[in-house]
């Protein structure tokens, strides 16, 4: 390993010293030096392809490298993507950064190659546009350095955004590899940094500009909905094919054993989850939701059990939480005026940089009947949650304390009810979250926007409100007379069971695999 990483750090060093020979003789007005930097770049980029042919050498058809210029464990879909390549027996390099615990599967299928990146940064005094370029830069490098250390695949599979600088880092490997680029069009990158600068501002014009230019050059295109693939046609000239996001076979509803045994987990940590007053002190395992019966050891629910909401937010501008707390406060006084409803249990999960912004705002409130708890669980439970969950930080040796991300689809799978507050930065794509939520049979209530009815269907499968009011109205009619059956959670839930559409693998296989069988290069 060491003879290819000298040899790669050779090539990207002499590269750069050529790039400075070249600016100081091309500015130092002689003329008869000007063959001094040209033939050393020539040689180095000579230098350069030789060396990516040599590091591609041997059939490439079995390999596809998976990039994500962004925390691994926290995007899913391009997890899915490594495992659907895998299990056609594709070789995979999945690039990207460590730091949220990705799922198992990933971690313990041997097709699937983990290769880390840093999460670099640019200069951190001046100007911040000083910053974006540098960091622009080194990362440029950094993606280079770290692809050309892999094995040429056929295809180089990337998620946008991050678009900038990968794209163009990218494009120009497949190029000197024989490889093609493939990009999964997540949303537009200028629209995300759009949300703390005005449309105006030079940077999100440049970013806007760049993804146009680079990014008809791949070979392939996926996106994730409907209205990004005529988008992307209409103002972008792409001929994308849509994936939509479809949960894998974890996500499922929770069998009550489960949900009672991650209650009694979850209740070391989080008193909502936890008896109060005498209850606490009964005969057999109790939890705020259910108790096993100490004679024949099964499960049932509490009688007056509250009901358990939950929601999963990555904590940034595009999600006003503010919306759910407002609508909360509003549910708390229905419940002081004996409207009949529920006490509930809100778990927020996820991780990001408002997270601390809105605990301060919850623990402000003043409420009795709702709960509110914020944990961030591992993948695996958060399933069952929502069915219960907890979400996936918990590489134990390098992140310390975190409920086991295998928590996650536990979660969901034991939920009563899911509520979203995702707006599309651009308007047109899906939110994830939601196709968990919709695997685990689990009705939501989503925050409108154009492009959520491919997903939401109105009083079908859920609900779609505006505002904090419109939220607290529908929570207050969903809850009415709970857990009582027959209400209209379960009139949702129905209608999720019978119209459970295709898993992720299905529409995998009819969908991408044949962009990567049927355009493999030859060796």
């Amino acid at each position: 390993m060491a003879a290819p990483v000298l040899s790669t750090s050779l090539v990207v060093v002499s590269s750069l010293i050529a790039a400075c020979l070249s600016v100081f003789y091309l500015t130092s007005g002689s003329s008869t030096c000007h063959l001094v930097p040209l033939s050393a770049l020539a040689v180095c980029g000579l230098v350069f392809c030789g060396y990516l042919r040599w590091r591609g050498a041997g059939p490439a058809e079995r390999r596809v490298c998976v990039v994500v210029v962004g925390d691994i464990g926290r995007s899913p879909r391009m997890q899915y993507h490594a495992l659907s390549l895998s299990r056609h027996g594709y070789q995979v390099d999945l690039v990207g950064f460590l730091g949220t615990k990705p799922h198992n599967e990933v971690l313990n299928e041997e097709k699937i190659t983990i290769t880390a990146m840093a999460d670099v940064k640019g200069v951190q005094v001046g100007p911040r546009v000083v910053s974006y370029v540098t960091k622009v830069i080194a990362q440029s490098v950094q993606i280079l350095v770290t692809l050309m250390e892999t094995r040429r695949p056929s295809h180089i599979l990337l998620q946008n955004p991050p678009g900038l600088p990968s794209m163009a880092v990218c494009w120009l490997l497949c190029l000197l590899r024989g490889s093609r680029l493939v990009v999964d069009w997540h949303n537009y990158g200028f629209t995300i940094l759009a949300l703390a600068h005005p449309h105006t501002h030079p940077l999100v014009r440049l970013a806007q500009w760049y993804e146009r230019a680079v990014g008809p050059l791949a070979a392939h295109h996926l996106c994730v909905s409907e209205a990004m693939k005529e988008d992307l046609r209409e103002n972008w000239g792409i001929r994308a094919t849509t994936l939509y996001d479809r949960p894998p076979a974890i996500f499922k509803e929770t069998p009550l054993e489960l949900r009672h045994q991650l209650f009694l987990r979850l209740a070391q940590t989080l008193p909502p989850f936890r008896t109060r007053g005498e209850e606490a002190g009964g005969a057999g395992e109790r939890t705020a939701f259910t108790l096993r019966d100490p004679v024949d050891q099964s499960v049932t629910w509490r009688p007056h059990r509250p009901a358990l909401l939950i929601s999963s937010t990555s904590w940034t501008e595009d999600e006003d939480f503010s919306v759910l707390l407002k609508a909360l406060e509003e549910y708390e006084l229905c419940v002081r005026e004996g409207r009949g409803l529920p006490a509930l249990v809100c778990v927020i999960t996820g991780k990001g940089p408002q997270k601390e912004y809105y605990r301060k705002l919850i623990d402000g409130l003043h409420l009795e009947h709702v709960q509110i708890c914020t944990p961030w669980l591992e993948a695996e439970d958060y399933p069952t949650l929502l069915g219960n969950t907890i979400e996936a930080e918990d590489y134990p040796t390098l992140l310390g304390n975190a409920v086991e991300a295998e928590d996650y689809p536990t979660l969901l799978g034991s939920a009563d009810l899911g509520v979203c507050l995702h707006r599309s930065s651009s308007g047109l794509d899906l939110p994830m979250k939601v196709v968990d939520m919709f695997g685990c049979c689990l009705p939501v209530c989503a925050i409108h926007y154009n492009c959520l009815s491919e997903l939401v269907k109105h009083e079908e499968n859920g609900l779609v409100f505006r505002d904090s009011q419109e939220l607290a109205s529908q929570l207050q009619a969903l809850m009415s007379g709970f857990p009582r059956a027959g209400g209209r959670l379960e009139d949702f839930r129905r209608s999720l069971q019978t119209n459970r559409g295709k898993r992720w693998d299905d529409n995998w296989t009819q969908t991408v695999l044949p962009l990567i069988t049927m355009t493999t290069p030859s060796p």
